[in-house]
C-alpha cells in the first residue's frame, strides 16, 4: 500500500510561485508529504526539504551573430548543502522554469543522499532553444552564464555538470570561463569535462550504466529474467541509449523507442549499434530503416516486460500510466512519473524504480572525476565502471530492504533514506547562528 500524504496538505510556498502553478516542484513537494510520517523525530526539521537554500535567477546578454543583442533567462539553484557542495546539471532548453530547476535541485539532493556521496542538491537552466544558436552564439551564452552564476560555484561550493542540451564542451566553457575569472584553472569547478581537462573516464555512460545495474538489480528480485526481455525506452541520448545497449547486451530485446523525431518499433529487436549511429548521424530515430513507424501514443502500450523513461519530466501520467504493460519501470529521467501515475502503477502491481537511485550513477561517477580532480591521479576505466556498479547495487540493497521493513513503493523507500541522512546532517550542524 502506497502511502500518501492529506489531500489537504498546505505547503507555505515562496513568494515568487503561485500555487496552482506549481509544476514540478509540487510532485517534489508531494513525494516530501509522503516520505514525512516515516521520519520520525527528524521530521520536525522536514520544512528544510520544502524550500531551497538559495536560489539565483540572472539575466543573460548576448550578441547574436547578425550583431543584434538577445537576452535569455538563466537560473541556478542550490536546494541543500548540509551534506556537502552542490551538485547537479545545467539544461539548456526553452520551456525550462525555475519551478523545474528547483524540483530537479531537490531530486540531487535525494539522489546524492540515496547514494551517499558527499554532495548537497543544486541544478542550472537557460531559457533557449540551442538549437537557434550557431556555435559561437552557444559559447557566448555559456560564457556569460557561467560569469553571472560564478558568485555562487566553485569547486568547494557548488559543482556544475552536463543535462538536457548541454555536454563536454560545454562543461569546458564553463570551466574556461571560471577558471579565467578566478585567475587559475579550476579544473574540479564542473564534472562531465572532456577527459583530456580533467574529465572522467566512464562518465559519459556512466547515467545509463547506473540504469541497467540497478534495473539488472531489480529484475532479479522479482524473477524477472533479462535474457529474451522486452524492453521500450524513451529517449535515446547518453541515458537512454547506454541503457538500451547494455540491456540488448545483456540478451534482452529493445523493441520500442521514441524520442523527439518519432516512435519506432521492431518486436524482434531494434539493432542498437546501427540505431545508435544513425541517431549521432542523424539527430533521432526518425528514418532508421530497421523498424516500423509507430504513433506517439502507442508507445506507452507497448508489450514489454522493462519499460526506460530517460527523456524529460511528467511523461507518465494518470492519461497513459493505465496503458503501460511493463513488469518493472526504471526512470533514466528525473521525474519522468507523476505521483498520480505512481499510484495507479502500484495498483497494477508493476515496480517502479525511481529515478532519485535509479538514474545516480551519473553523479556517482562525477563525484569520481571531482575526486580524482582533487587528487590529480586519475583512475582506469575498468576501476570507475567496477566502483560505480559497486556503490549503486548497495545503494539498491539498502532502499529495497526499507522497502520491504515499511511497505512502501522504492520512491518512498529511497525518500526515507535519503531525507534521513539530510536531516540528520541538519540537525547535527545546527542552526547558524
Amino acid at each position: 500500500m502506497l502511502s500518501s500524504a492529506p489531500a489537504s496538505a498546505v505547503h507555505t510556498l515562496p513568494s515568487y510561485l503561485q500555487a496552482d502553478k506549481l509544476g514540478p516542484w509540487g510532485v517534489y513537494l508531494q513525494q516530501i508529504d509522503r516520505v514525512t510520517p516515516y521520519l520520525g523525530h527528524l521530521a520536525r526539521w522536514v520544512e528544510t526539504l520544502k524550500r531551497p537554500k538559495r536560489a539565483l535567477i540572472v539575466d543573460v546578454p548576448i550578441e547574436l551573430d547578425n550583431g543584434t543583442i538577445a537576452h535569455f533567462e538563466g537560473y541556478r539553484v542550490q536546494h541543500n548543502t548540509s551534506r556537502g557542495p552542490g551538485k547537479g546539471g545545467v539544461r539548456f532548453h526553452q520551456d525550462v522554469t525555475l519551478s523545474e530547476v528547483m524540483a530537479l535541485a531537490a531530486w540531487m539532493s535525494i539522489k546524492n543522499a540515496a547514494v551517499n556521496v558527499p554532495y548537497g542538491g543544486a541544478k542550472g537552466g537557460i531559457r533557449v532553444d540551442p538549437r537557434q544558436l550557431s556555435r559561437s552564439e552557444l559559447e557566448r551564452l555559456t560564457r556569460r552564464y557561467t560569469s553571472e552564476i560564478g558568485i555562487i560555484i566553485g569547486p568547494t561550493k557548488d559543482i556544475p555538470a552536463p543535462d538536457v542540451n548541454t555536454n563536454g564542451q560545454i562543461m569546458a566553457w564553463m570551466m574556461d570561463t571560471y577558471s579565467m575569472n578566478v585567475g587559475a584553472t579550476a579544473t574540479g569547478v564542473v564534472t562531465g569535462k572532456p577527459v583530456d581537462l580533467g574529465g572522467s573516464l566512464g562518465r559519459v555512460e556512466a547515467t545509463g550504466r547506473g540504469v541497467f545495474t540497478v534495473g539488472v538489480e531489480a529484475a532479479k528480485r522479482i524473477g524477472l529474467p533479462i535474457e529474451g526481455a522486452r524492453v521500450a525506452v524513451q529517449g535515446l541520448g547518453n541515458v537512454g541509449g547506454t541503457a538500451g545497449k547494455l540491456f540488448a547486451q545483456a540478451g534482452a530485446r529493445v523493441v520500442a523507442v521514441q524520442d523527439h523525431t518519432g516512435t519506432i518499433g521492431n518486436d524482434q529487436g531494434l539493432d542498437m549499434p546501427a540505431l545508435l549511429a544513425h541517431v549521432q548521424a542523424h539527430g533521432g530515430v526518425a528514418g532508421f530503416a530497421g523498424a516500423d513507424r509507430m504513433a506517439p501514443q502507442e508507445f506507452w502500450g507497448v508489450a514489454c516486460e522493462i519499460l526506460i523513461p530517460a527523456a524529460l519530466e511528467s511523461q507518465i501520467t494518470r492519461l497513459n500510466a493505465g496503458q503501460i504493460k511493463a513488469r518493472l519501470v526504471i526512470e533514466g529521467a528525473n521525474g519522468p512519473t507523476t505521483p498520480e501515475a505512481d499510484d495507479i502503477l502500484h495498483d497494477k502491481d508493476v515496480l517502479v524504480l525511481p529515478d532519485v537511485i535509479a538514474n545516480a550513477g551519473g553523479v556517482t561517477v562525477s563525484y569520481f572525476e571531482w575526486v580524482q580532480d582533487f587528487s590529480s591521479f586519475f583512475w582506469s576505466e575498468d576501476e570507475i565502471n567496477a566502483r560505480l556498479v559497486r556503490i549503486m547495487q548497495e545503494a539498491f540493497a539498502g532502499i529495497w530492504q526499507v522497502a520491504a521493513e515499511h511497505g512502501v513503493s522504492l520512491r518512498t523507500a529511497t525518500f526515507i533514506v535519503a531525507c534521513q541522512r539530510i536531516l540528520r546532517a541538519r540537525e547535527m550542524r545546527g542552526l547558524y547562528p
